[in-house]
């Protein structure tokens, strides 16, 4: 279906989505860089303190979350981005209420805001417990082995497949959650953006164990969460990462 869409607004959309994600990879590369250079004076005005986290610290890796969620999932909206965008063209055509696909994406947006705020308070809490180190990984074998157990386990659970069938079959998403106007794509956007917390949200969490700025590792789950989204019948990928991590946690656990 996206296929039909005009080749001038296909690509408007493209080139806005690739921006945005651009600038998102440019902030976390510039992150990235200041932590490693740290011992040389780098000015990271715009990064946390180590410890002792106050409120503007808080909205500090609130922002780093939001930009970091942008940039890894942004990309893998691009097929339901497409396909909105479609079919709105077809209800503006018909005269018949329609809505900017800019409204849908800052519904998938909202719905990723949400999981960052979580996020947020996720690692200064466990910051404050000791369990991750300022440097923002994760402080012992056994709480890293544990996150990598758990988020292999989800990959094998019902909850896990059920938000993957929504997220990676635009048209029937469409059709069957289709709502007119404005208000409708922003919860259309928000409704797609939740299941894709969903399916994705637990597999974040093994950023604690890799290391939260570390962009090796941001890159490879956002190219896995593309994956999984876009391949025909990936539920395969889901079942061999999922036994994957549990072996692999149940190594880091009892041998690190």
């Amino acid at each position: 279906m996206a296929r039909r869409l005009p080749a001038r607004d296909r690509a408007i959309i493209l080139a806005g989505v690739a921006a945005a994600a651009t600038l998102a990879w440019a902030y976390l590369l510039y992150l990235s860089w200041g932590m490693q250079h740290m011992e040389a004076g780098a000015d990271m005005a715009v990064m946390p303190r180590m410890t002792d986290w106050g409120v503007v610290d808080v909205l500090l890796v609130l922002a780093m979350w939001a930009i970091m969620m942008a940039a890894m999932m942004l990309p893998s909206v691009i097929p339901m981005t497409l396909s909105f965008a479609f079919l709105s063209r077809q209800r503006r055509v018909k005269r018949l209420p329609y809505a900017h696909t800019s409204v849908f994406v800052l519904g998938y947006l909202a719905a990723w805001s949400g999981f960052c705020l979580f996020a947020t308070f996720a690692q200064w809490g466990l910051l404050e417990a000791r369990l991750v180190t300022p440097m923002m990984v994760s402080a012992t074998p056994l709480f890293g082995g544990t996150l990598l157990v758990v988020a292999g386990i989800f990959q094998l659970t019902p909850l896990k497949h059920a938000c993957l069938s929504k997220c990676s079959s635009p048209i029937r998403f469409l059709l069957t959650e289709w709502r007119d106007g404005t208000r409708g794509a922003l919860i259309m956007g928000f409704r797609h953006g939740t299941y894709c917390v969903g399916c994705c949200g637990v597999l974040m969490a093994l950023l604690f164990v890799f290391g939260v700025m570390s962009v090796l590792w941001v890159a490879a789950l956002s190219i896995f969460a593309m994956l999984e989204k876009m391949l025909p019948q990936a539920r395969w990928l889901s079942l061999g990462s999922g036994l994957l991590l549990v072996g692999w946690g149940v190594v880091v656990a009892t041998t690190g």
